[in-house]
């Protein structure tokens, strides 16, 4: 495990998401940087379909029902 130096806005911003979202700090941060590693590797896709491709790699069947 390594040390990553983000700026103090940055920082703020992800300890005010990890409360919302229920993660840690540090696990807001990793799955902001899943997701813009995701969003780099496929840059037609929109932020839902890398969400939705992700809850289906993991075989979470409520990715898979539509929303009313």
């Amino acid at each position: 495990m390594g040390l990553v130096k983000i700026d103090d806005d940055l920082h703020e911003e992800a300890r005010r998401a990890s409360t919302v979202m229920c993660r840690s700090i540090n696990a807001q941060a990793e799955f902001w940087m899943k997701i813009g590693m995701l969003a780099e590797a496929n840059p037609t896709l929109s932020f839902n379909d890398i969400v939705t491709m992700r809850l289906k790699s993991a075989q979470v069947t409520a990715a898979d029902q539509a929303v009313a």
